[in-house]
């Protein structure tokens, strides 16, 4: 299905790059990554191509290079954090776009290169250190199970409809303080707590039988260096009626807001934390993001919304990509380092004036 919104010009064909999807690279990246060719194949003929590890069923890197000149019909994604200067340098001469998921990784973009950011932190971020690239914001859509069969009705203790599990907790990314301190603490007051690390047949089920869910990455992220470059988990539990309690970093500002769709976690005190939390798990009715305000932010999260976002980004890039080659010089940024010696020069120039 080829989506009417883009008008089909110069490219025929999209190739998303991963390092391998196998076990080895199974993450929240790959995932993206894969859900990101076939959200595309609905605009254009799009492909996975891995470049570490060789796979039967798809296309490896180092061959297309070998058997391929550079050609102005095909476009390559790239998105694989400290992987991307290195995969920029490889495909020098081609069409390539970099998606960006986390930022922090350190390198630079090449002038030119369209940046396509999952979320308006990471835009932000692009926007500081690429100003003069072209860049655009399109957002990672929940899988389709989600909005299928989240149940967002609010239920209660009191009309004998609660939710079997009172608190939910994945382990992976969440801190040591909520694993051991908060947990531990919410158990004592006799709430039914459960905290997930294995695999989950029916993630959706996990999610629509638990009233509040708790999700704390800021330490995760900070410890490595990097952000959290997409946060879809709180987003998936509010599709499935959640209470959300959460850090704010990073990208989870885009969607969290506290008071309105969630509740800032891990702030002030434990004792804080707990009585919000146990009030929360009694009246959900009363503790749920703003209808309204939720609603819009699934809406922006449908697969729908994303292939049209993508056909403006193509529309866009079918249109830009010519002044790639048309010898003219591109807009450049002043190095940062240039930019703070000059407001230093300035100032000393006005004191002097004084």
């Amino acid at each position: 299905m080829v989506d009417p919104e883009f008008s089909p010009g110069a490219f025929k064909s999209i190739r998303v790059l991963v390092p391998g999807t196998r076990t080895r690279f199974r993450c929240g990246g790959l995932n993206i990554a894969i859900q990101t060719a076939r959200v595309l194949a609905n605009i254009l003929p799009s492909e996975v191509v891995t470049y570490i590890e060789r796979e039967d069923n798809h296309l490896f890197l180092d061959d297309l290079l070998a058997q391929e000149s550079p050609s102005d019909s095909v476009l390559w994604l790239v998105s694989w954090g400290f992987h991307v200067p290195k995969l920029l340098r490889r495909l020098q001469g081609r069409l390539v776009v970099y998606q960006a998921h986390s930022s922090g990784y350190g390198f630079n973009v090449p002038l030119g290169i369209p940046i396509i950011a999952v979320s308006r932190n990471t835009l932000g971020y692009w926007g500081d250190r690429a100003p003069r690239n072209p860049l655009f914001f399109v957002p990672n859509p929940l899988e389709s199970q989600w909005l299928e069969k989240g149940c967002r009705a609010a239920t209660t203790k009191e009309d004998g409809a609660a939710r079997p599990i009172d608190v939910l907790v994945q382990k992976r990314k969440s801190s040591p303080y909520v694993l051991k301190q908060l947990v531990p603490a919410l158990r004592a007051r006799g709430l039914s707590v459960e905290v997930q690390s294995g695999w989950v047949d029916d993630l959706v089920d996990l999610f629509n039988r638990s009233s509040v869910y708790l999700y704390d990455s800021a330490e995760y992220w900070r410890g490595k260096g990097l952000t959290e470059g997409f946060g879809l988990p709180p987003l998936e539990a509010m599709a499935c009626g959640c209470v959300v309690f959460s850090s704010v970093n990073h990208a989870l500002a885009d969607t969290l807001m506290p008071g309105l769709t969630a509740h800032q976690l891990g702030c002030g005190s434990l004792s804080f934390d707990v009585n919000r939390i146990i009030a929360a798990a009694e009246r959900p009715d009363q503790w749920l993001g703003s209808e309204d305000v939720v609603r819009q932010l699934l809406d922006a999260s449908t697969e729908k919304f994303c292939i049209s976002r993508w056909a403006y980004v193509l529309n866009q890039l079918e249109q830009g990509f010519p002044f790639w080659k048309d010898g003219k010089p591109l807009l450049a940024s002043s190095p940062t380092v240039f930019l703070r010696l000059r407001a230093l020069v300035q100032r000393f120039r006005q004191l002097f004036l004084r």
